[in-house]
């Protein structure tokens, strides 16, 4: 009987244990599981914790509803848990595992055949003073979310500060939000959620203030102030202060794998355990998943974290698999796909960001952003701003992100394909996605930005970005700036930087309104740049050779605009 033993109970652990008993049916599986609960959907807490459910077993349930503790993986699986028992020493040569019960301080060791840790991530420690006071937490384990809805439903808290604008910040400002908490969101690079590029994260930032959240952007935290041993405001490094009840620290996580470097399990330059491509360990009897496991980014080559609960299953999977049959299955590696709720609008990435594809010093690529509707107007469209990243050699599409009030899970999962399936633009171009009135328009958002990188890459259209139309503004030969909206979208709404607006379909009648400099740099736009597109063009045939369209329109134009 062979017997293997699972370090972890969340995520990668839970999925590896099932994998496995499905595989072998007369094997011995122990689970060891540090926290009480098991195969927490820690994607979940920010909503439980924001009131979106209620029932703190939805977090552990089945789809059918049963919650998976001890007992049911027990009774169901066959499965042996031990919760509330801690891993704390690995004999590779006596393939044993020391553990702890936490309850009554007794130890054993446990044999094992084959071993898998799925130790996950622990938080970032953030080294200033001040991070022990009460009311200071991390949202990352079920005690987390247990505490912040407890704070929630107390209603004593009425001003929260929370610190780092990544994924998990931006969820939990949103819970915070609909709980009745005043919040200020604090990070310290140049824009939130880092892994986009800044003009759609402000975009994203834009949006979150309209949802009365106080963004900050640019700043760094010097101290949690308190009294009492209580947190009462945080100590910006310009003496700045800012009072709150509640600070929740998100500055991201690292890998928890002390345990295998311990027991002289490899680690990677990441930090994370290193695995082969069968979420091998250096050690051919122990297998890693999870957060605590680095793993290739398929684009660039090189070793990443990626820490998120999907990839965490697929890798269980993988390893459950390997540990009972042997290395017969393979997790080839990631693209690093990631995506939010941010109120009303969604928020993600696949693939390279622009700033992450010079990070990993890979060049001759192109980008462009577009926006547009992600259904027909009739079916109640939203709004959709996107940026994709192709490589102009070999046309490959090496990225795409995404943000907007419209469907932006769909537009991310075809993406993440093209990407991963390492499609070139010629093939997306004309891609066979599913069209119907009520899904999306006749041609899908993610084709049309294709469409619009391969007329920009065959030199059909010249393009700029807000940020470079900003900056000419500010100089002393400021480019003529043409709207051609109708004119009721002009009356709701205009950047109000000095532009001109004749309407697309009065601008052949008024060319001499233009600059007869034929040289003058213009720049053509409107809601998403389409009719910008088409006013350029005529422009073109008359002869001005200076002509730009505004990437994504007004719709994607990230600054203040005048009503």
């Amino acid at each position: 009987m062979k017997k293997i033993v699972v370090i972890g109970g969340s995520a990668a652990g839970a999925k590896a244990a099932a994998k496995a008993r499905r595989l072998d049916y007369q094997a011995e599986i122990t689970v060891i599981q540090k926290d009480p609960d098991l195969s927490m959907a820690a994607c979940g807490y920010p909503y439980y914790i924001g009131g979106v459910f209620n029932d703190r077993n939805m977090l552990l349930a089945t789809p059918a509803g049963v919650v998976r503790d001890a007992q049911f993986f027990s009774k169901v699986k066959n499965i042996k848990a031990l919760t509330e028992t801690e891993a704390v020493g690995i004999d590779r040569a006596g393939r044993t595992v020391r553990v702890r019960d936490l309850k009554t301080a007794k130890e054993e060791s446990l044999d094992y055949d084959r071993l898998i840790i799925a130790t996950g991530a622990r938080a970032r420690p953030l080294a200033i003073p001040g991070t022990d006071l009460d009311g200071v937490c991390n949202l990352l384990s079920m005690a987390d979310a247990d505490y912040l809805r407890k704070m929630r439903d107390g209603k004593k808290v009425k001003q929260a500060v929370v610190i780092g604008g990544g994924l998990i910040g931006v969820e939990t400002c949103e819970a915070l939000v609909r709980s009745g908490i005043a919040v200020t969101l604090l990070e310290m690079t140049p824009h939130i959620l880092p892994f986009l590029d800044q003009q759609l994260a402000m975009l994203v930032e834009n949006h979150m203030r309209s949802r009365k959240v106080q963004v900050l952007i640019d700043c760094k935290v010097d101290a949690i102030l308190g009294e009492k041993g209580k947190v009462t405001g945080i100590r910006l490094a310009d003496a700045s202060l800012l009072s709150c009840d509640l600070v929740v620290v998100a500055v991201g996580v690292i890998p928890n794998s002390q345990l295998a470097q311990a027991a002289g399990i490899a680690l990677g330059e990441t930090g994370g355990v290193m695995v082969n491509a069968f979420m091998q360990t250096s050690d051919p009897d122990i297998y890693a998943a999870g957060d605590c496991v680095e793993v290739e980014n398929l684009i660039t080559g090189r070793k990443v974290l990626a820490p998120m609960g999907d990839l965490a299953n697929l890798q269980g999977r993988v390893a459950g698999e390997n540990a009972v049959s042997g290395n017969a299955v393979t997790f080839k590696g990631v693209v690093q796909t990631g995506i939010c709720k941010v109120f009303d609008f969604a928020a993600g990435l696949t693939g390279l960001s622009e700033k992450a594809a010079h990070r990993a010093g890979i060049g001759g690529f192109e980008t462009i952003i577009s926006a547009g509707a992600d259904k027909p107007g009739f079916m109640g469209a939203n709004m959709l701003v996107s940026k994709i990243l192709v490589e102009k050699k070999s046309l490959r599409i090496l990225g795409y992100q995404c943000v907007g009030s419209g469907d932006v899970s769909r537009q991310l999962a075809t993406a993440a394909m093209a990407v991963q399936g390492k499609i070139t633009l010629d093939d997306l171009c004309c891609a066979d996605l599913p069209y119907a009135p009520p899904f999306s328009p006749a041609i899908d958002p993610f084709i049309v930005s294709a469409h619009i990188m391969q007329n920009k890459l065959k030199g059909r259209i010249r393009t700029i970005s807000a940020a470079e139309v900003l900056a000419m503004t500010k100089t002393d030969n400021p480019p003529f700036l043409l709207d051609g909206r109708g004119p009721d979208e002009y009356e709701q709404l205009r950047l109000g930087i000095g532009e001109k607006y004749i309407p697309l379909g009065a601008l052949r009648a008024k060319l001499s309104e233009l600059p007869q400099d034929k040289e003058q740099a213009i720049i053509c736009f409107c809601k998403i740049s389409m009719r910008g597109y088409e006013a350029a063009l005529i422009l073109e045939a008359n002869g001005w050779k200076n002509v730009r369209v505004l990437e994504g329109g007004i719709a994607a134009w990230p600054y203040p605009r005048a009503k």
